[in-house]
C-alpha cells in the first residue's frame, strides 16, 4: 500500500530561478522525505534489482533521487538531448584517442626515432601527459558547471590541435615535452569532463543508458585511433602523420562544439571546494571507483604479454586486447541500461562482483587455455566497460545536476592516481614472480572485492540498510 505524495511545489518563473531555485529544491526535498516507501515486500525489491520491474523514483531517502532534483524536469529523450549524446561520443573519441594510442606512439618513436630521444626521456613525455590530463579534470568541472560546455570545448579544441602540429616539427626531446606533454595534456579535461557532464543536464531516469551510449565513444578511439596510427606512420611518417591526427581531432572537435550545450542554471562558484567531500556517500564511492579503476587497468596493461607468457602466438594475443575491447562496448551500453533499472551502485556491486569471480574461478586456473582467456577476455571486457559507464551515473546520484561536473572532475582526479599507478605496480609484480602472473591476477581479484565492498558501503552510508533499495 502506497502512502499519497504530497503534490509538488509550483516550478519558480524563468526569471527567478536562479534566486529562488534553492528554496524551491529545499521545500520540495522535504516535502519527498515525508514520502518514503521502501518497497512493500522483498520480492518486490528482488524483481527490481534484477530488472524485471522498473523502479519508481520517489524520495531523496530511498536513495533514488539525486538531492536537490525534485524540482526539475528532464527532456529524457528527443532529437536535442541525443544530439548532446552524439557530441560527447565525438568528444570522448577525440579526447581520448591519442591517450588510448600512447603505447603505439611509443613504439613508433622507440623504433624509428624520429626525434633522436631515449626510450627513458620519451616514458616521461608520456607520463607528465597521462598525469596533467588525468589531474586537471579537477577545475574542468567547476568551470563546466558555471559556464557551460562551449568555451571549454573550443579551448580544448585548440589545444589539443595546436599540440599535435607543433610535435610535427619537433627536433628535441622539450619540443615533444611541451607539445604532447604540456599542451595537449590541458585540451584533454577541457574536452572530456564537460562532454560527459553535459549528458547528465538532459537524462535522469534514462542517465544510465545515455552515458553507456556516449561512453562506448572511447571504446571505438581504443579500436581505431591505434590502426588509423600504424598506418599513417607507414606511409607518411612521423611529421605528416601528426598533422592527418590534427586534421581528424579538428575536424571531430568543431562538430562537437555545436552539439554540446548545457541547459540547467549555472553553479555560482567555479573553482572546486573541498566541502564536496563531507557529501553523503561522495568519499565511499570515490574510494569504490579508485578501487575498481585500479583493478581494471591491471590486466588492460598485460593482457598482450600474458598471452604471449603462456605460448600464444603475437597475433593472437592482439586478437585478445581486441576481444576485450569489443566486449567493453556492450558492457558499457548494458551497465548504463541496468543501472537506470537497478541503481548504479547495485549495478556497480554485481559487475565488480563478477569481475572478482572471473579473476579467481577463470583467468587464475584456466587462463593459460585458448578457452580460458577468450572467455575471461569477454567477462573482463564487459565489467570494465560497465564501470566507465558506472562510475559517473553513481556520482550523478549524490550531488545536484548543476554540480555534477564539480563532483565528476573531483572524483576522476582522485581516480586518476589509481590509473597512474597501475602500470608500475603491474610492471613490479610480474617482475618481482620472475615473469610469472599469478600475483597479478590476485592483486587484480582482491581489488575487485575491496571495490565490491566499497561500493555497497557507500549504498548503505545513504539509504541505510535496505538492502533491495534501487540505487
Amino acid at each position: 500500500m502506497r502512502s499519497s505524495k504530497p503534490a509538488s511545489p509550483v516550478a519558480p518563473a524563468a526569471d527567478s530561478v536562479s534566486s529562488d531555485d534553492r528554496d524551491v529544491r529545499s521545500r520540495g526535498t522535504t516535502e519527498d522525505a515525508r514520502s518514503i516507501k521502501t518497497p512493500s515486500t522483498t520480492g518486490s525489491g528482488v524483481r527490481v534489482l534484477l530488472g524485471m520491474k522498473r523502479s519508481a523514483p520517489k524520495s531523496v531517502s530511498d536513495g533514488t533521487v539525486s538531492p536537490g532534483t525534485a524540482g526539475e524536469d528532464y527532456p529524457e529523450g528527443g532529437i536535442r538531448a541525443w544530439l548532446v549524446v552524439l557530441g560527447c561520443w565525438l568528444a570522448l573519441f577525440a579526447s581520448l584517442g591519442f591517450m588510448n594510442s600512447l603505447s603505439t606512439f611509443r613504439t613508433y618513436l622507440t623504433s624509428n626515432n624520429p626525434i633522436h630521444i631515449g626510450p627513458g626521456v620519451l616514458g616521461g613525455a608520456i607520463f607528465g601527459y597521462a598525469t596533467l590530463s588525468l589531474l586537471l579534470g579537477v577545475y574542468a568541472g567547476p568551470l563546466f558547471d558555471c559556464y557551460g560546455p562551449r568555451w571549454l570545448i573550443l579551448a580544448g579544441t585548440g589545444s589539443l590541435v595546436v599540440s599535435f602540429l607543433l610535435a610535427s616539427f619537433s627536433t628535441e626531446y622539450g619540443h615533444l615535452l611541451a607539445a604532447l606533454g604540456i599542451l595537449s595534456s590541458l585540451g584533454t579535461p577541457l574536452l572530456f569532463t564537460p562532454s560527459v557532464a553535459a549528458v547528465g543536464h538532459f537524462f535522469k531516469d534514462r542517465r544510465g543508458l545515455a552515458t553507456g551510449i556516449a561512453m562506448t565513444g572511447s571504446s571505438a578511439s581504443a579500436v581505431l585511433f591505434p590502426f588509423i596510427l600504424q598506418g599513417l606512420f607507414m606511409k607518411v611518417g612521423w611529421a605528416w602523420a601528426m598533422r592527418a591526427l590534427a586534421l581528424i581531432c579538428f575536424s571531430i572537435a568543431v562538430a562537437t562544439n555545436f552539439l554540446l550545450r548545457s541547459r540547467l542554471p549555472a553553479a555560482a562558484n567555479p573553482h572546486p571546494h573541498g566541502r564536496i567531500f563531507r557529501t553523503k556517500g561522495f568519499t565511499p564511492t570515490v574510494v569504490a571507483i579508485f578501487l575498481a579503476q585500479f583493478a581494471s587497468f591491471l590486466p588492460l596493461s598485460y593482457m598482450s604479454a600474458y598471452a604471449l607468457s603462456k605460448g600464444f602466438t603475437q597475433i593472437f594475443s592482439f586478437e585478445v586486447v581486441t576481444i576485450v575491447n569489443a566486449s567493453s562496448v556492450a558492457g558499457r551500453v548494458l551497465a548504463g541500461w541496468w543501472a537506470d533499472r537497478v541503481g548504479p551502485f547495485n549495478a556497480s556491486v554485481v559487475f565488480s562482483s563478477v569481475a572478482a569471480l572471473a579473476c579467481f574461478g577463470i583467468w587464475l586456473p584456466a587462463g593459460g587455455t585458448m578457452p580460458g582467456i577468450i572467455i575471461f577476455a569477454v567477462i573482463f571486457g564487459c565489467t570494465s566497460g560497465a564501470s566507465v559507464t558506472l562510475a559517473p551515473v553513481a556520482v550523478g546520484r549524490l550531488c545536484r545536476t548543476q554540480e555534477y561536473g564539480r563532483y565528476y572532475g573531483a572524483c576522476y582526479t582522485i581516480v586518476s592516481l589509481g590509473v597512474l599507478l597501475a602500470i608500475p605496480v603491474a610492471s613490479t609484480t610480474v617482475r618481482g614472480n620472475r615473469g610469472e602472473f599469478w600475483g597479478l591476477i590476485i592483486i587484480t581479484g582482491v581489488f575487485y572485492m575491496a571495490a565490491t565492498a566499497a561500493f555497497a558501503f557507500a549504498k548503505f552510508s545513504v539509504v541505510g540498510r535496505r538492502i533491495w533499495v534501487p540505487f
